[in-house]
């Protein structure tokens, strides 16, 4: 099977161009909307429409400034250090979910200073919300052929194009239209694993009442040993490769997340945090 070629500019008009990238992250945060807006005629009955339509703007500001940062410093920073603008150019993909984790977190921490309610109030709510974001998120990065897979052999597997920088960045022996070997579509598996996956599980706890702060370490737990799992088949960035031989930095960053996710809970548990 190979991989599909998508030109990653949908449209353009003039010197604006609507691009897959960008419209993958707008319809995430417009399904975490939409979800909000379920969320508070159920379980969250003391969030407002607009606090709804406030967290997402938020949460995307925060998101998408953390994320980029965060792609710099722990994924790019040697690029960076040769070429600033690049922190700008967020057209052209790279994105770190754990580096958009800390700017969301910042995010919703002022939201809760601003309206004067608890930060865990706040971040349970939000976290029932975002594992969507993630999963179109990943669908965006394999609509720009990024996050290419560890070669296989399974039925899955993918020849990819020899043309992505993704694949001339690991390789200078591909010259024909896709590669000769196949590779796992590692975009799509993550997709489903922190998109819905995560998903499903975040909406199962959220659906009972729970102590707060749960909500929130049941997600952070869960998209930690998801992304550690997902990681096994994916290739590791060509410029930073295997850490330890084994281990990519995905796996390194995926190890704290996933135990503050059970710090949290068992704190949350024991009744240390308030939504009052």
């Amino acid at each position: 099977m190979n991989y599909p070629i998508i030109d990653p500019v949908i449209f353009s008009l003039g010197p604006l161009a609507v691009r897959w990238y960008g419209l993958s992250y707008l319809a995430g945060f417009a399904l975490a909307y939409y979800l909000g807006l379920r969320q508070i005629k159920t379980r969250f009955r003391d969030f407002t429409e607009n606090d709804v339509s406030d967290l997402v703007f938020y949460g995307a500001i925060g998101g998408v400034l953390g994320g980029r940062i965060g792609s710099v410093l722990f994924y790019n920073f040697d690029r960076f250090i040769g070429d600033p603008l690049y922190l700008l150019r967020i057209w052209e993909g790279g994105m770190s979910i754990h580096g958009g984790f800390i700017g969301a977190i910042v995010a919703l921490w002022w939201f809760g200073r601003r309206t004067n309610r608890p930060f865990w109030s706040v971040a349970d709510f939000v976290a029932t919300l975002t594992p969507t974001g993630l999963g179109f998120g990943r669908l965006g990065n394999f609509a720009n052929t990024e996050l290419p897979g560890r070669v296989t052999d399974s039925v899955f597997g993918m020849h990819y194009p020899c043309g992505a920088d993704a694949i001339r960045a690991i390789t200078m022996t591909c010259t024909e239209q896709y590669e000769a070997v196949t590779r796992h579509p590692s975009p799509l598996y993550q997709a489903f694993a922190e998109g819905i996956v995560l998903f499903v599980i975040v909406w199962l706890v959220a659906a009972r009442p729970q102590k707060a702060g749960v909500i929130s370490g049941t997600f952070l737990l869960g998209y930690g040993v998801l992304r550690f799992i997902t990681e096994f088949f994916r290739l590791p960035d060509a410029h930073i490769g295997f850490i330890g031989g084994t281990f990519t930095m995905g796996q390194l960053l995926s190890v704290p997340v996933a135990l503050a996710g059970v710090a949290l809970i068992v704190l949350a548990r024991s009744g240390r945090f308030s939504r009052a």
